[in-house]
């Protein structure tokens, strides 16, 4: 079995593992480290949580340790799609070189220009940046990016979900040609296929895992639900979800619940939040100062459930989540590997467990043919809430839906009060028509029991008038 003894790291860099508690490489890092430190280019395929990180940051900094950086120009590069994963691979960074004079600087929004000019300016051996944020220093021209040795690109395929790739192609043409690059990412859709062939040179293909594959140490589970109202859904569905989490018993410790959209990871943590449990928000909308303290919340225990957007889905290694639980299906099947990617990490047993509605169906075959497996259909812990509450549903429509009569109007009002006076036989239209209009939803059909004649004392003088009267005129 290999060991990172094996690997002919730095002895620097081996201490800050051994220190770390690592002493087995991962299947990536195993494959890709020996390459990265031949100087050769790497293609890294894997799903997420294998250790990718690390198989890019410590034979970067193997091969760093020798030489100076200059001011403007760092050394190295580290592409990242989103502020969290970009301040993972920083921390990483700092564990693992700090038995070395290297310096590095972080370069994402949310964080004053000012101060990551004073980084750039002292001069960096490695820059970790989200593409918008350098390229906005090297725009205000703040940065030099022709000094660049290494070149890391780390979860492609999600810097392809939001739109990143033309401004990496951008990023490719600023770095000088004969840089090393290392590319990573857990599927190979075809346009991260074509990007890999233009700026890679023969790279080493590290594929430890088939695509998009879900943890064998992750026991997935799915409650099917059907709301017994619309306008009841959501608050249901939330209802739902506490429910899940208290059958989980004492083995939830913590867990991460994914929704779709910004506005319901919101609306999802006030909830939890009100009825009790300790729960905090994380989307790319909150402060980036914000988004750091609900992170380091939950990375020591402060925080028990951290309610996000898939901003949060890739990247992050928190290594002891207990639970994943998908309050929206995503409809993205890759998204879905990546969500609940979040436990069962390094080893560890985790648990999945996704709500899903009627509409989901389509995603949810999307799913189980990207994983090539049947998710577990779990009983719903509130019962089938639609035969519960049916007839509480039924008489909240006859109180809440008006029906759709038109307003009384005053000749409307007198008229009904002349043909209550006169006798049945004289206008059994109007009667009929003053019937219908007092019953609301039900009148139709009761109108079909009454022959309807004409328009009675209401019918217009023109149509009054004989047909040959109106040829005439």
């Amino acid at each position: 079995m290999t060991k990172f003894s094996d690997l002919n790291l730095n002895p620097k860099v081996l201490k800050a593992v051994e220190e770390a508690g690592y002493e087995i490489p991962t299947p990536i890092q195993a494959g890709a480290i020996p390459h990265a430190l031949e100087g050769r280019d790497v293609l890294g395929i894997a799903q997420t949580g294998t250790g990718k990180t690390a198989s890019f940051t410590l034979p970067m900094i193997t091969l760093l340790h020798r030489g100076r950086a200059r001011a403007r120009m760092p050394r190295s590069l580290v592409l990242c799609p989103t502020r969290e994963l970009a301040a993972q691979v920083a921390e990483n960074f700092d564990i693992y070189a700090k038995y070395t004079k290297l310096t590095k600087a972080l370069l994402i929004g949310g964080v004053s220009f000012k101060e990551q000019d004073a980084l750039i300016d002292k001069g960096v051996d490695v820059l970790i940046a989200t593409p918008g944020r350098l390229l906005d220093h090297f725009e205000r021209g703040k940065l030099l990016l022709t000094g660049v040795q290494i070149m890391v690109v780390d979860e492609a395929d999600r810097m392809l979900d939001m739109g990143f790739i033309p401004d990496i192609e951008r990023i490719f043409g600023l770095v000088p040609f004969t840089r090393q690059t290392m590319f990573y990412s857990a599927t190979m859709a075809p346009e991260i296929e074509r990007i890999t062939n233009t700026f890679l040179s023969s790279p080493a293909r590290i594929e430890v895992a088939r695509q998009a594959s879900a943890s064998e140490t992750i026991d997935q589970g799915m409650v099917y639900f059907k709301s017994s109202r619309r306008d009841r859904e959501a608050s249901e569905k939330r209802a739902v979800l506490r429910a899940i989490i208290e059958s989980e018993g004492a083995e939830c410790r913590n867990g991460i619940i994914f929704c779709n959209r910004k506005v319901d990871v919101d609306v999802v943590a006030k909830s939890m939040k009100k009825n009790g449990y300790d729960a905090a928000p994380i989307h790319g909308d909150l402060d980036q100062s914000q988004r750091m303290r609900t992170l380091d919340g939950f990375r020591d225990g402060t925080l028990r459930f951290l309610v996000a957007s898939d901003v949060a889905a890739r990247g992050l290694d928190i290594p002891n989540v207990s639970h994943v639980f998908n309050y929206d299906v995503p409809s993205h099947a890759e998204d879905y590997v990546h969500r609940i990617g979040r436990t069962g990490r390094a080893g560890r047993l985790g648990r999945a467990r996704t709500i899903a509605t009627p509409r989901d169906d389509k995603y949810i075959d999307a799913i189980e043919k990207l994983i090539e497996t049947t998710i577990p259909r779990l009983p719903n812990p509130l019962g089938d809430m639609t035969e519960a509450t049916a007839p509480a549903a039924a008489e909240d429509n006859r109180t809440e839906t008006p029906a759709r009569s038109e307003p009384p109007r005053e000749e409307s009002s007198s008229r009904r009060s002349s043909s209550r006076s006169a006798p049945p036989s004289s206008s059994p239209s109007r009667s009929g028509s003053s019937r219908s209009r007092g019953q609301g939803g039900g009148r139709r059909e009761e109108a079909r029991d009454e022959a309807v004649v004409g328009m009675g004392e209401d019918v217009p003088s023109f149509i009054a008038r004989s047909f040959e009267e109106r040829l005439v005129g």
